[in-house]
């Protein structure tokens, strides 16, 4: 498990940084048109809308929101159409990045995203070149101050509940599952009252990399912030050690 904490730091500072700009509200709000055309507008049918709507309410978001984004996306023939595009590449000290978009546009995400890479000094890769050195799997974060449990007891109603794993932090506890379980595991720990700080399915890295020259983590961080300035941007992975 040593990795996934780590990991968890870097997701939820960048989340924390998003919700701050009010980005995370469009990336949440892309994520509820997709699911919604995918399988339709009714959450008691539709998990992934399902798995959305709770994101969308641990973010903070208002009901009326998610509900005007819902009927939008299942009345509106002519609602923006979005397509799932990944990238991948390689940032300074061949830091491995994995760019996750929601766009309308491809040309203009695909320009956005290699002129963040080229002004930090990286480059975009073929497909495939670096997802390989991560694990698809979801994770589930819950925050101590939201939740008072006997750890023990809460990693057995985790592991009960489908997960595959289960670690203690200082401030957190952080629930892995099988990609595939994810919708059902986090449903059982939201049917058990259990409130969650981030609830996704996500990529983790298998090693973490780290870097100590001063330039190329300047590079980095410059290609990171392009990165979330791209509304078409939804998450960005790394396997930088920040520790």
């Amino acid at each position: 498990m040593s990795g996934h904490s780590k990991f968890a730091n870097i997701k939820h500072k960048k989340e924390k940084n998003d919700a701050k700009k009010g980005k995370i509200f469009t990336i949440i709000g892309r994520e509820i048109v997709i699911a919604v055309k995918e399988g339709g507008p009714d959450p008691a049918n539709n998990s992934k809308l399902r798995d959305v709507i709770a994101k969308a309410k641990a973010n903070n978001m208002p009901n009326d929101t998610i509900e005007r984004g819902i009927k939008k996306a299942a009345g509106d023939a002519s609602a923006d159409n979005y397509e799932r595009v990944t990238y991948e590449g390689y940032g300074p000290n061949g830091i491995a990045i994995i760019v996750e978009a929601l766009t309308d546009n491809k040309n203009r995400t695909a320009a956005d995203v290699r002129s963040a890479f080229t002004k930090g000094s990286g480059s975009i890769g073929t497909p495939g070149c670096v997802s390989f050195m991560f694990d698809k799997k979801g994770q589930i974060i819950v925050s101590k101050e939201d939740y008072e449990a006997d750890a023990d007891e809460f990693m057995m109603l985790a592991l009960d509940s489908g997960a595959e794993d289960f670690m203690e932090e200082d401030d957190y506890y952080e629930i892995i599952t099988d990609p595939d379980e994810f919708s059902a595991v986090r449903e059982k720990l939201e049917a058990a009252g259990v409130p969650m700080s981030e609830a996704d399915v996500t990529m983790i890295p298998q090693n973490y990399v780290s870097v100590t020259d001063e330039t190329a983590l300047k590079n980095l961080q410059k290609t990171l912030d392009l990165l979330d300035d791209s509304d078409d941007v939804q998450y960005v992975y790394t396997n930088l050690d920040e520790d």
